[in-house]
């Protein structure tokens, strides 16, 4: 299969990359010349000429900023009249009223809308990486007039990088996209401008929670303001609902009556919301015990930590590392079925590990 890719950014030179890797015969065209040759360099295709006339490819995929996505789109659709046209911006609703207002109802059949759900805080080829959309979900927008054969194009493309489809109608993806995806970085970014000019002695508390919450909020401001335009009606109805919450956690800081209700309510809410996110590969949400272990921060420490673990017959869930402010230590809390919780505690005890307040020495047994 033949891919043109428009736009080397870092989805478009990821794209590139993993298809490349499976062989897939893949162009790459760009409004910077430098940007397109730095993706090809990297690996991720060839440069192309300004038309494909030899052959033509069978997908075009736009990998533009949503403010130039519509009309690349259109004219993708009018240079490749034989093609499959898609993209992967992160709105899709407005997108696809904006390209069919420039397009016939012919052209218009053959473009499919996509967004692969995956990101980085960096931007540009240089940050660009073949894995980028392995194991992360792929949405496709399609409906019932869209050809079979081309639906089943863009979904091969798709599964190629490693992807998971997901088929949704666009407005669904908006409503959806606005409270996972939109509204969390507009959270993450207010809550790192509090920041900006708070004392040196205070920001040098910060621990993982923090770290957690502003991950994102070293975003590309440009692109994110495209996004947050694009996508304005559904991210508005959520931050209103977000609003009236806030505002009620505001007034119960006053400590009038019934503040402490209103203040537990409001965690508790979060816990309710927290509990619905899939776990791991998209199944329900599980309940793990977590088992902290201090490490030295050395060359080959998490090695041997999970050498030792694995040595144990046990199988890491998840995983998180901070660090202890002032001192070469690392705080490992690893997540494990609850039962074999006692289980790990006693054998990395037994090899010499440290795990500070662990559940056998509350219980008497080590």
């Amino acid at each position: 299969m033949r891919i043109h890719i428009i736009g080397t950014g870092l989805l478009g030179a990821s794209l590139g990359l993993a298809l490349s890797a499976q062989k897939y015969q893949v162009s790459l065209e760009d409004t910077s010349p430098t940007a397109q040759q730095l993706a090809a360099d990297l690996g991720a295709g060839t440069v192309s000429s300004a038309r494909l006339d030899a052959e033509d490819p069978q997908i075009v995929v736009v990998a533009t900023p949503p403010d130039v996505a519509t009309q690349t789109i259109a004219t993708a659709l009018e240079t490749y009249p034989n093609a499959t046209v898609t993209d992967v911006a992160s709105i899709k609703t407005r997108l696809l009223e904006a390209v069919r207002e420039l397009v016939g109802e012919a052209e218009l059949s053959r473009y499919i809308g996509c967004h692969p759900m995956a990101g980085r805080e960096k931007s540009g080829a240089i940050a660009a990486r073949s894995d980028l959309f392995t194991a992360r979900p792929w949405v496709i927008c399609s409906d019932e007039d869209t050809p079979g054969s081309r639906l089943g194009e863009v979904v091969t493309m798709a599964e190629a990088t490693g992807a998971s489809v997901i088929h949704l109608d666009p407005r669904i993806h908006d409503a959806a996209v606005a409270k996972v995806s939109h509204v969390p970085q507009v959270v993450a970014s207010l809550v790192a401008s509090q920041l900006r000019h708070a004392p040196l002695e205070e920001v040098a508390l910060a621990g993982q929670g923090l770290r957690d919450v502003t991950r994102i909020a070293a975003s590309d401001p440009r692109l994110w303001t495209q996004i947050l335009a694009g996508n304005s009606e559904e991210i508005r109805s959520v931050l209103l609902d977000l609003r009236t919450e806030l505002d009620e956690v505001i007034t119960a800081l006053e400590l009038g009556p019934g503040s402490t209700g209103a203040l537990a309510k409001a965690i508790a809410l979060g816990n309710e919301g927290h509990d619905r996110i899939p776990g791991k590969h998209g199944q329900a949400p599980t309940k793990y015990a977590v088992v902290t272990i201090l490490v030295p921060d050395t060359p080959g420490t998490l090695a041997t930590l999970f050498k030792d673990i694995g040595d144990l017959n046990i199988n890491v869930e998840d995983f998180r590392m901070d660090h202890a402010p002032g001192q070469k230590i690392g705080i490992v809390d690893v997540s494990v079925v609850p039962a074999t919780q006692q289980e790990l505690e006693i054998g990395l005890l037994s090899k010499g590990w440290q795990i500070p307040e662990s559940a056998i020495e509350k219980e008497g047994i080590a």
